[in-house]
């Protein structure tokens, strides 16, 4: 019944073996098959088509015998496919393999599973003719229906959402309106380079919707929008990151929000605002990977278990994501986990092992990333619901809703932003002082005074152990300091080798070097070393000739998900240009390596700048604001490096008080007192929130009279009030923690 609402304007093709007609066929006979063939063709009049397919599999001739003779007699045309699987002959040992773990066998045991899915890929017209020379008609067919044929993905109907506009305002206008608005207000001042700057982005910006950071941070009408809190302009981000005609696409951008409650009321309200088949979280196809990649392969060989686990411990710590040549080292790895690499199973291993990467294993849901369409989104992409409540997530990942055209937003929740949100109205509250986040001042002696000696316990990005033994050696002066710390220490940059050379031009050790003088302007603030991704885009387009939107798409090209051939080509590319500018060979081969060695893990400057604000805006809570930064943190943990009870004697050591929980003043959460830090009943071990909720909420009431006052109004039970006795929380009724235990 689904079928025939949905039938008009398709064609229906009846399948290969594993089809209902060529199972009615096997198990019922010919007439059976033809009834469900006379089914078919009154739900597809004039679109029905018989498919034949070829394997070399005696029981599929019989079945094709037959279905030709039903064809014939009921004048259905026949169409000549071959039931792909895989596109090369030599992929089916890894489809093999595919087919042995999804029936939860080895391949040993798979016997005509197996068999079943011979000859099943792609074949010439000349491969195509000699299997099917006695039925000629069949491929003709199968060109002919191919030629009438003219849906593409691109046909799916996405519509991107509609934004709600003033009358007589149409989306540009609106846009250019509240821009320049904004711009008066957020840039201070308004300077005509800024000024050159929004119009360049308004100009491109036509029928654009701009929701957040990502690289949104990049451009300066966001900025304006109050969208971000990172003024583009004076950090010289490259607009072409965010968005370019090249591009073809919707830009890339992210919104950070208070981790928790808050964002989820976001995923939320976006789900109301465009119905719940209007709004999906992006899936996360998840890939096969180093480890796991050596556990199943292992076990489709079958391996037994020890060494499968000792192949995975082995192959563990692969980075495949390097482009190199394997075999050799493979073979190294596994002698190393007691294999014999001349065995003729440890080679198939190798092969299978190396084919499998990177290929699809199952869906997850993206941490934060969400589509959103104008009408319903399930007729454009398969919805389900998530395992968790009120989420439904669409079964594409978000490489691929790009590809579509689809809008997709990151909303991704940070810790430390839940902190500052419910530290900025305690300040507000308790010192009337107004906090904006967007113009702090940026020469604060005491924040680089607290980084420079890495007095950094509890603040966003620089509190770890790398980043505090690196901080005095970099010794950031300026907000750009901090910026580049962002970045630097992290895995990539860590193993492409790019800490110390930058630390030692920093101190003065080593000369700051650059492959090519017109690279000067570019490198210039990280001394010569390349850091960011934006620099990366930036080396393209002065050494090379690149445009703004092909030195994006040679980001997006050296991915995580590059290969060797898009590599040569790309570097073929930039040779070309760098030859054209006269760049010699040496220069060429030094900014090549450059380019190609870091744009894995170059970190965007974009994010890396407003991560730094962030840090920055901790730092200044910590310095100027301890009570109000404490408390916070303390409510928002479990968040960053450190135990509460590190943070609170990092609060002590820097004079502000911590007083104890205690049922007669403690909230819930950890509460500003007087310029000191309430710690909170959240602290009390075991203590349920709904508990502490009801203490809390009887505290606002009236004061307890005593422990049996407490008791009675708050319904605890003895186990209860044994932990907050354990705690001190009773001490304002006159008792010592040992008494009120008693």
């Amino acid at each position: 019944d689904e079928v025939v609402a949905h039938a008009e304007g398709l064609h229906c093709l009846t399948g290969g073996e594993e089809s209902p007609v060529a199972r009615t066929l096997a198990t019922n006979g010919p007439d059976a098959a033809g009834e469900i063939l006379a089914r078919l063709a009154a739900i597809f009049p004039g679109r029905l088509h018989v498919e034949l397919q070829r394997h070399h599999l005696r029981d599929e001739e019989h079945g094709n015998r037959a279905l030709v003779d039903l064809a014939r007699a009921r004048k259905l045309p026949l169409v000549a496919t071959n039931g792909v699987r895989y596109a090369r002959a030599r992929d089916k040992d890894l489809h093999d393999v595919m087919t042995a773990l999804r029936h939860k066998t080895d391949l040993d045991r798979a016997g005509a599973l197996l068999a079943a899915q011979r000859e099943r890929h792609f074949r010439d017209a000349a491969a195509m003719s000699d299997l099917f020379a006695d039925l000629p008609g069949a491929l003709d067919a199968a060109w002919e229906l191919s030629q009438k044929l003219d849906f593409t993905l691109a046909d799916l109907g996405y519509r991107f959402p509609d934004y709600p506009l003033p009358a007589g305002e149409t989306p540009s206008s609106f846009l250019r309106k509240i821009a320049w608005n904004g711009a008066r207000t957020r840039f201070r001042p308004l300077t005509a380079r800024a000024q050159a700057q929004i119009a360049k982005e308004l100009d491109l910006m036509q029928k654009i919707l701009v929701q957040g950071r990502g690289s949104a941070a990049n451009s300066a009408v966001c900025y304006a929008l109050s969208i971000t809190a990172v003024d583009p302009v004076k950090m010289e981000l490259l607009f072409e990151r965010f968005l370019s005609e090249e591009r073809g696409e919707w830009p890339d951008i992210d919104l950070d929000l208070p981790s928790g409650d808050q964002r989820e009321k976001v995923i939320q309200h976006v789900y109301e605002k465009y119905g719940a088949r209007g709004a999906g979280m992006t899936a996360n196809v998840i890939t096969y990977r180093d480890r796991m990649s050596a556990r199943e392969v292992g076990k489709a060989l079958g391996y037994s278990p020890d060494q499968v686990d000792r192949l995975s411990k082995q192959l563990g710590s692969w980075n495949f994501g390097e482009i190199r040549e394997p075999i050799e080292e493979l073979s190294n790895e596994i002698a190393a986990a007691g294999l014999d690499p001349r065995d003729v199973r440890s080679r198939h291993f190798m092969r299978l092992w190396l084919g499998i990467q990177n290929r699809p294993r199952h869906l997850g849901q993206h941490s934060g990333g969400m589509v959103i369409a104008a009408g319903r989104l399930d007729e454009v992409v398969p919805l389900e619901p998530a395992s968790m409540p009120g989420r439904v997530v669409v079964q594409w990942d978000k490489d691929d809703c790009a590809d579509m055209g689809m809008v997709k937003v990151d909303l991704l929740g940070l810790g430390m932003l839940a902190a500052l949100e419910e530290a900025i109205p305690m300040i507000r509250a308790n010192e009337k002082v107004e906090v904006d986040l967007a113009h702090l001042p940026q020469d604060d002696p005491a924040i680089y005074k607290m980084l420079n000696e890495a007095d950094t316990v509890g603040l966003f990005q620089v509190e770890s152990r790398a980043q505090m033994a690196s901080l005095p050696r970099h010794a950031p002066k300026v907000f750009y300091d901090i910026v580049v710390q962002v970045a630097i220490i992290r895995p990539g940059p860590i193993v492409g080798g790019m800490v110390h050379p930058f630390f030692d031009r920093r101190r003065g050790l080593a000369p700051v070097e650059y492959p090519h003088p017109s690279l000067e302007p570019i490198l210039k603030r990280t001394l010569g070393v390349p850091l960011f991704q934006e620099q990366l885009l930036k080396i393209a387009m002065v050494a090379a000739g690149f445009t703004g939107g092909e030195a994006e798409e040679l980001r997006r090209a050296m991915g995580f998900k590059r290969s060797q051939e898009r590599m040569a080509s790309i570097e073929e590319k930039l040779r070309r240009g760098m030859t054209e500018r006269g760049i010699d060979a040496a220069a060429q081969e030094q900014i090549v390596k450059s380019i190609t060695s870091f744009a894995l893990y170059g970190f965007p400057e974009s994010h890396a700048a407003s991560f730094a604000l962030i840090a920055y805006a901790s730092a200044y809570l910590k310095a100027h604001h301890p009570a109000a930064f404490y408390a916070a943190i303390l409510n928002t943990w479990p968040m960053g490096f450190y135990h509460p009870a590190t943070l609170v004697k990092d609060a002590q050591r820097h004079g502000t008080e911590v007083r104890p929980i205690d049922v007669a003043r403690s909230g819930w959460k950890c509460r500003w007192d007087e310029g000191a830090v309430r710690l909170g009943l959240r602290f009390v071990q075991g203590l349920k929130e709904t508990t502490g909720q009801r203490i809390e909420a009887e505290q606002g009431r009236a004061p307890f009279a005593g422990a049996d006052d407490l008791a009675r109004r708050c319904a605890l039970r003895e186990d209860e009030l044994v932990r907050l006795a354990y705690a001190g929380a009773l001490a304002s009724f006159g008792r010592t923690r040992r008494g009120a235990l008693w």
